[in-house]
């Protein structure tokens, strides 16, 4: 069948965007709808996959190349703020160069940055290459979304959506199984090394499949201003955020970033306006729903992010799991997002998105709340039916939201809209580890002197209960070698009951937040610009 795109302007009085510039309906094997869905799947699973799969191998890495906790973070922080920072921008050239180019590009990029991860020996290397990760994956998640936009007829494209959803979400809650398997039975390297095949088999297929689609009035220049600006004003956040642990929520310094992230805010919206080709037109903000779509986004990957880094550390040292025992109990959350997303694309289909939105974050609520109840001794069936609850609540978020974003933009602008998705999902995901992290350092330390004490330990000199902090923050025991056995059941009974102090906290915080999402869900509603690029046959 055929789709010819019509799609509305988001002002009042713009003319309607004409349709892309290749309508003719594809029947052979480049540009069919389907295959070009499994081939953008292949390139964006990496990039979900490594935003998780991560986090198991964190312990491992730690452990290897001597880091710390801060330098843990950067490797999640890192990756995340990279593509936060330039998936908007990375959408723009997809946008203006073509969506199938920039695929290919990141892609390839990706793959090479995985492998440089994987022989390096420093820490410094390995957060140096997650960045560049970072990099390429922004420029193959906006281009992704904007093929399947141009490539699907309208009545299919929701389909499509929820079926790339369930990539991304089975992607990101199979990481730590995958990444248990792999760091259990090779090495922490094979994380990464994983991913140069996939980049290649992902790359032959987009060379072979990928149609390029622009619409006539795609953009024909870039706003470098608007570029630096947003850019430098996400990082200074997301900066102040992570360091403010260290510097103290107090310090000046920690506002200065604040203040200087909030005027670079202020200036990009007032240059957007000013501007001929802005980076993001401010115009696609007057559509509540999609607002409200990015909104969501954030605060869902918060809780989600946020609460799963900690998830790891309690599994494997507070309870002493194996990586690949770590990651089969984080399996209920893994299937139930594999099942759930094309069921919620189902629903979202007959309903329309706000009640499975709203529904779904209610969920999450409940299953962060349920995570906050978590102790040392909790069976493993307890923990399942949290996570399972936890996979249950996010998928129609992950399918929803998408939908809610990419169809209130109209078709020139779908590579920003792909953009704005993805860079809310990885802002989120910043976020939430650096705050949750925060939260969790500030209990620690409140705590720990305490319990401390109150075990009848030895006492420790400032310096000492700092390294006890650091340690603690990640669920280890500091214990030193030769210590007697009573001593040391002590030191792990106090380290492990403030970790699980922390990170109950943590985890209600995630909730709350959740909490917030669930009004925000109420405010989305279908894409007034659903109209795919322009259908195919067979179908």
């Amino acid at each position: 069948m055929t789709s010819q795109t019509t799609i509305s302007a988001t002002g009042p009085g713009d003319k309607a965007p004409a349709a892309p510039s290749d309508p003719t309906p594809s029947t052979g094997l480049r540009g069919h709808p389907w295959f070009t869905l499994i081939t953008v799947a292949v390139g964006v699973m990496m990039v979900a996959l490594d935003g998780t799969i991560v986090a198991i191998a964190n312990p491992a890495i730690q452990k290897d190349l001597g880091a710390s906790f801060a330098d843990v973070q950067w490797i999640t922080n890192g990756y995340f703020l990279a593509l936060a920072v330039s998936l908007i921008t990375a959408g723009k050239l997809g946008d203006r160069f073509g969506h199938r180019q920039t695929f290919l590009i990141g892609v390839s990029g990706f793959a090479l940055a995985s492998g440089a991860i994987g022989l390096s020996h420093s820490i410094a290397f390995v957060v140096t290459f997650r960045v560049l990760q970072g990099l390429f994956g922004a420029l193959l998640m906006p281009a992704a979304l904007g093929l399947l936009r141009a490539t699907f007829p309208a009545e299919k494209l929701n389909m499509a959506i929820g079926l790339w959803g369930m990539v991304i979400g089975a992607s990101t809650a199979g990481g730590p199984i995958l990444g248990g398997v792999l760091v259990e039975h090779v090495n922490w390297q094979s994380v990464f090394f994983i991913n140069v095949p996939v980049g290649a088999i992902a790359l032959v297929l987009g060379v072979l499949i990928l149609r390029d689609h622009r619409a006539e009035n795609a953009p024909r220049s870039f706003d470098i201003l608007g570029i630096v600006l947003l850019s430098g004003a996400m990082f200074c956040l997301v900066w102040a955020l992570i360091k403010a642990p260290t510097w103290g929520w107090g310090s000046g310094t920690t506002w200065a970033f604040l203040a200087v992230s909030v005027l670079g805010f202020a200036l990009f919206a007032f240059w957007e306006q000013k501007v001929a080709e802005p980076l993001i037109p401010l115009g696609l903000f007057r559509s509540v729903p999609l607002s409200a779509g990015v909104v969501l986004m954030v605060l869902m990957a918060i809780a989600f992010m946020g609460g799963l880094f900690f998830v790891t550390f309690y599994l494997q040292n507070v309870h002493g799991m194996s990586p690949i025992d770590a990651g089969l109990h984080l399996l209920p959350l893994t299937g139930m997002m594999i099942v759930g997303s094309p069921l919620a694309g189902a629903a979202i289909t007959k309903l329309g998105p706000r009640i499975p939105l709203a529904g779904g974050m209610a969920a999450t609520a409940i299953a962060m709340y349920g995570m906050s109840t978590l102790t040392s001794d909790t069976g493993s069936a307890v923990m399942s039916i949290w996570f399972a609850l936890l996979g249950f609540g996010l998928a129609p978020v992950m399918v929803g939201a998408t939908e809610v974003i990419v169809g209130n933009a109209p078709m020139e602008l779908s590579g920003v809209a792909g953009g704005l998705q993805q860079a809310a999902m990885q802002i989120g995901g910043s976020l939430g580890t650096a705050v949750l992290g925060a939260v969790m350092a500030s209990r620690v330390d409140n705590d720990l002197a305490g319990n401390w004490a109150d075990a009848g330990l030895p006492k420790l000199t400032q310096p000492q209960l700092d390294a006890t902090a650091e340690a603690v923050q990640v669920g280890v025991a500091p214990i030193a070698p030769n210590t007697p056995e009573t001593i040391a059941a002590k030191i792990t009974q106090v380290a492990h009951d403030t970790f699980i102090s922390g990170m109950s906290l943590a985890c209600l915080v995630a909730a709350g937040v959740a909490v917030v999402a669930v009004f925000v869900a109420l405010l989305t509603k279908r894409g007034e610009n659903a109209e795919a690029g322009v259908g195919a046959a067979h179908i």
